[in-house]
């Protein structure tokens, strides 16, 4: 009901331009008339063409706008020339063509020119693309304001949960509960395997290191994550006696790109949580690049069945801090077998763009 209403609104406001926009054309024609003919074939031609070139113009470069938010968010100056380019290529010839037809073929209905129609339609023309450029500058710069307002509004809803996820993610990690299991494994160890223990120490440490060097961090290359991930899995492993396997298969750049800090850790937790594995049954998961932009991650599923029902709380997380940064969505799907979140690789300059909004 209120994209109808948001929808109706559109219409009406651009309808009102569209009209003001063509009473302003007939009294730039209409000299010497002291009362405007408003049902002639020139007037009927001149107001049709206030309506479908203006509102085709106005959808046209609607189109580009979306079209370009969906693959890329927040759109840069650059982004918006190439609209405002893109949406002149295609309104140029339907103009010149438009009053061309009304010049030329319906002349005889239109009454357009009384001498040179050649110097009349370079008027008409020149006229039209002059407003039509008007109306697409106001429509990108609508968009630009508009899209402003939204990622400032954005930004200050999701401040909190962004700081507050992030500050949640290090205290789950550097709670007392890790610590003591990873210091009950690393007793077990010094006894059985002390060169085992000596890279758990290791592993640990860098773990450790890790999170505390991010702390600041909303943001990490997928290069640091991986290695992080790396030491984690080592360490799980060594406490579950090898009921986890982890393969890794990227074929992107992993310093080129930027992931929320500790998703693949959490991701690979929740898996942990939520499923039953054992080492004659060991719990797979596959950390994988799904063209250039995307990364899946998905693992064996044999639902555990939990005292506490989820609250979903740990993907919701992860997706909250990616709509801070992007539009392109967070996918979970659940198989049969398998369980998987599909999630955005961020481009480096993603923050270079929250800079300048902010």
């Amino acid at each position: 009901m209120a994209m109808n209403k948001r929808g109706l609104k559109k219409i009406g406001v651009r309808f009102l331009i569209v009209n003001i926009v063509y009473f302003l054309i007939k009294l730039t024609i209409d000299h010497d008339d002291k009362v405007p003919n408003l049902f002639g074939g020139q007037a009927l031609f001149y107001y049709s063409s206030a309506i479908v070139l203006f509102f085709g113009t106005w959808e046209i470069n609607d189109r580009f706008i979306n079209r370009y938010q969906q693959r890329k968010g927040a759109l840069s100056p650059k982004d918006y020339s190439a609209i405002i380019g893109w949406t002149l290529v295609i309104m140029t010839p339907i103009t010149a063509l438009y009053y061309y037809i009304g010049v030329f073929p319906l002349d005889h209905i239109c009454n357009l020119h009384d001498g040179d129609p050649w110097l009349q339609w370079r008027i008409d023309f020149f006229r039209a693309m002059l407003l039509g450029i008007a109306v697409i500058l106001f429509n990108v710069f609508y968009h630009a304001l508009y899209q402003k307002r939204e990622l400032e509004n954005k930004m200050t809803a999701l401040k909190k949960e962004v700081v507050t996820s992030k500050y949640k993610s290090l205290k789950s990690q550097i709670s007392p509960h890790f610590l003591f299991n990873s210091l009950n494994t690393l007793t077990s160890l010094m006894y059985e395997d002390r060169d085992l223990a000596s890279d758990f120490v290791s592993r640990l440490a860098s773990c450790y290191r890790y999170i505390l060097d991010n702390r600041e961090e909303d943001l990490v290359s997928l290069e640091k994550e991986l290695a992080f991930l790396d030491s984690f899995m080592f360490m799980m492993n060594v406490r579950h006696e090898g009921a986890l396997t982890i393969t890794t298969d990227i074929k992107v750049s992993s310093s080129e790109y930027l992931i929320p800090t500790l998703t693949l850790q959490m991701l690979v937790e929740n898996a942990m949580k939520h499923n039953l594995y054992s080492k004659e049954k060991p719990m797979e998961i596959v950390i994988e690049s799904r063209g250039k932009q995307r990364l899946v991650v998905q693992n064996t599923f044999r639902k555990r069945k939990l005292e506490e029902e989820s609250t979903g709380l740990g993907i919701q997380n992860i997706k909250n801090r990616y709509a801070f940064y992007t539009s392109q969505e967070v996918l979970v799907e659940e198989k049969e077998a398998v369980f998987s979140v599909e999630i955005p690789l961020l481009p480096k300059t993603i923050k270079d763009i929250k800079m300048i909004v902010s």
